[in-house]
């Protein structure tokens, strides 16, 4: 969702272009790129100026509202402000880039700069990078009355008009004509190695609703590369974007093509031992090199379309199950960290980030709560016992006889969080008809299209031919002894109940 002050969608228009039209306008993204870089390298001179200066240092001391202040006032002091660089980068608009560029353009790019640089300092990311050439894909107004315009069928900046297809009797087009153009973005994507331009027009309003969405609660678990959902009648755990699995291979094969290239193209820029050498060293890329990169860049994008239509069809999936979805509050930056491959082929963030915008257009609402005060994954609701587990113990076994796998588990007591707290007479309540949900969906649970094994967070063991409860129930008497009698003949009924749910 974009805007401040109201709701807004964004309606995506292919744009015609020809020959000269696209010169002209891969010309304004290299001014574009030159405006950024320049914006982009002052901010850091001025953040760095911040921070060594005695009223930030002083700052810094402070506590409560007071810091609050002194560090606006430092600030100000050495201009680190978005008008700060507004008023610096308005002199871009007097020299030949003023020729291809609008004022408010200019002003965008300054924005976008200063909040890069915003961010690292307050660590919420990375230091930006500057942009090399070609680059720089996007530019965007500032409102719809000047510079970048929208005048159906045409975006209309600075005597340049770029047709775009508009297929009206599409409704997803039709309910974004219909509402009113905050402002217009342009822009590039690589398809194929050729550029391809398109029109995202900024709307105000609600976007198009296609997902139906369900009443009730329903409580999800997240991990790495899995995730649980369970909700008043139904209940499932899958993976996530099971089927890149291809295409990862595929990525890892070209990657390392690329690499045996790139060291023959350059020996004198590595150690015997195969590292690179400090320093500024100076690339070399063959004409084999340089297309192997482009084959690399059109998978990795076909990659990530495929990953935001899989994302889309679960979300929607989730959608039709309840209005109210509770999960925990995780760190995705620490699931980079530990899970850095998974997590970069599946995106269990983004997928959140999905959910959550498509719940808040819908009218639903994503509740967030705190892992610190619910442990789920350590609490039984049945008898109160709390009990770490290891991440390789993947079933929730406990000594009263409740046995079931431990993301579904975690998924369920979700939906009894109220307050940040959990409500264990909500769960003891509900528990034996949500029993069943869980067991139904460990039984619809299918193999592997590759014909492998599941994963491992599955808890579901290696041997094709065991049921889920039993593998459930034999991992779990791996990992911690025998099993009491209850527990064993827990394991039997949910065992024979997976069987007549097989059952045709």
């Amino acid at each position: 969702m974009g805007g401040a002050k109201t709701p807004s969608f964004i309606l995506e228009l292919p744009l015609r272009l020809s020959s000269s039209q696209e010169k002209q306008l891969l010309a304004r993204l290299e001014a574009a790129r030159q405006v950024y870089n320049a914006c982009l390298g002052e901010s850091l001179k001025r953040l760095h100026l911040l921070r060594q200066s005695k009223a930030y240092q002083a700052a810094k001391r402070l506590k409560g509202k007071t810091r609050t202040r002194a560090f606006r006032d430092a600030a100000a002091a050495t201009g680190f402000r978005e008008y700060d660089l507004h008023a610096y980068a308005r002199q871009f608009n007097h020299c030949w880039i003023g020729e291809h560029l609008d004022i408010n353009t200019i002003q965008k790019l300054a924005t976008r700069a200063f909040q890069s640089a915003q961010q690292y300092a307050f660590d919420k990311r990375g230091r930006p990078r500057f942009k090399g050439k070609r680059q720089m894909d996007t530019v965007e107004g500032k409102s719809n009355a000047s510079g970048i315009r929208w005048r159906e069928p045409c975006v209309e900046w600075l005597g340049l008009e770029m047709e775009a297809i508009v297929d009206r009797e599409d409704p997803v087009v039709a309910h974004g004509l219909a509402a009113r153009v905050k402002y217009v973005r342009l822009v590039r994507r690589k398809l194929g190695g050729r550029n391809r331009f398109y029109a995202q027009l900024v709307c105000e309003g609600q976007p198009y609703q296609k997902a139906s969405v369900g009443e009730g609660v329903v409580g999800l678990d997240i991990g790495p590369s899995t995730v649980a959902v369970v909700g008043q009648e139904d209940a499932f755990l899958v993976q996530f974007c099971a089927e890149l699995e291809s295409r990862q291979k595929e990525v890892r094969r070209l990657q390392r093509k690329q690499d045996r290239q790139q060291r023959a193209n350059n020996p004198g820029n590595y150690n015997p031992d195969g590292t690179i050498k400090r320093g500024v060293k100076r690339w070399r890329k063959s004409g084999r090199q340089r297309q192997t990169q482009k084959e690399l860049a059109e998978l990795r994008r076909k990659q990530a379309a495929h990953r935001k239509s899989l994302h889309g069809r679960l979300v929607n999936r989730v959608l039709r199950m309840g209005n109210v979805f509770k999960l925990e509050k995780l760190s995705y930056r620490a699931f980079q960290r530990q899970y850095g491959r998974s997590v970069g082929m599946r995106a269990p963030g983004m997928f959140v980030a999905h959910l959550r915008r498509k719940a808040e257009s819908a009218g639903a609402s994503v509740v967030e709560f705190p892992t610190r005060t619910t442990r789920l994954s350590q609490m039984c609701h049945n008898c109160g016992a709390v009990a770490a587990k290891p991440l390789a113990q993947r079933w929730h076994v406990c000594d009263c006889g409740v046995v079931a796998q431990r993301d579904l588990y975690s998924a369920f007591l979700a939906t009894c969080v109220e307050g940040e707290r959990l409500d264990a007479g909500r769960a003891h309540e509900t528990w034996p008809g949500v029993d069943a949900l869980l067991r139904a969906a460990l039984s619809r649970i299918d193999q592997p299209a590759s014909g492998g094994c599941h994963p491992a967070s599955f808890g579901l063991g290696r041997r094709r031919s065991r049921s889920p409860v039993e593998a459930g129930a034999n991992a779990a008497e791996a990992q911690d002894g025998v099993p009491p009698v209850a527990i064993r003949q827990r394991a039997g009924e949910l065992e024979r109940g997976c069987r007549i749910a097989r059952t045709p």
